[in-house]
């Protein structure tokens, strides 16, 4: 494998959503707090897409737990990120991944601002390859922490190897609240990602799912 080990992990409410229709996305119990930490000290880097950053302004560091914080990997084809960003700062490296369409000007700000930029994709950043570039660099597991957009890109292509989800006890509704997965979607069930159950738990009051990635029909090589 030429590309790292990657594991998404979520919590979401009963009814799939990752956040509510005002943005609200605390939906972990303690608990499952805990667990996630945990899962980041375990790993080499995280990886979020920009989204996610704009929404939440997430730090993406390792508090609850003893351990090393990992990279930090923003998947950020336009360069939107702010540069005063809490993703930004000396409390572990953060790679920036951008597309070629993204402006010198504000790569400029966030080299300034302590991040690291890599380039590939013309429009949107190549995924694959990004995998690959980080395992090159000494990546070898990694997590994926969303949004729904770029779960959804990464499933569809075949660059997911396990899932955890942690369900809470909530339904919160709302067409429009973003889901586990986003993006355009499968046209039919048999076209979904497949998945084996390897465990069920609780961690608190949510239950835990944990599924291996079988397969997806039609997604990219990982070469």
């Amino acid at each position: 494998m030429t590309r790292p080990h990657v594991t998404l992990n979520a919590a979401m409410t009963l009814d799939g959503k990752i956040a509510t229709v005002g943005g609200d996305s605390r939906i972990s119990c303690e608990a499952d707090l805990d667990r996630l930490h945990k899962l980041r000290a375990e790993v080499d880097a995280i990886m979020v897409g920009i989204g996610t950053v704009l929404a939440d302004d997430p730090s993406l560091t390792v508090r609850r737990v003893r351990g090393k914080n990992p990279i930090r990997v923003i998947v950020d084809g336009g360069a939107r990120t702010p540069p005063n960003a809490r993703v930004i700062d000396n409390s572990a490296n953060t790679i920036v991944a951008v597309a070629k369409k993204a402006k010198r000007e504000k790569l400029k700000k966030l080299r300034n601002a302590g991040a690291d930029i890599i380039i590939g994709g013309k429009k949107e950043v190549n995924l694959p390859w990004l995998l690959r570039e980080l395992h090159s660099h000494g990546v070898r597991k990694l997590l994926l922490e969303g949004g729904s957009t770029l779960n959804w890109e990464m499933l569809k292509r075949g660059l997911v190897d396990e899932v955890q989800v942690a369900v809470a006890p909530r339904i919160v509704g709302g067409e429009k609240a973003k889901s586990l997965v986003g993006g355009a979607g499968f046209i039919k069930v048999q076209q979904g990602v497949k998945l084996k159950l390897s465990r069920v738990g609780r961690v608190g009051v949510d239950l835990l799912l944990i599924y291996q990635v079988v397969g997806v029909r039609g997604a990219e090589k990982n070469r």
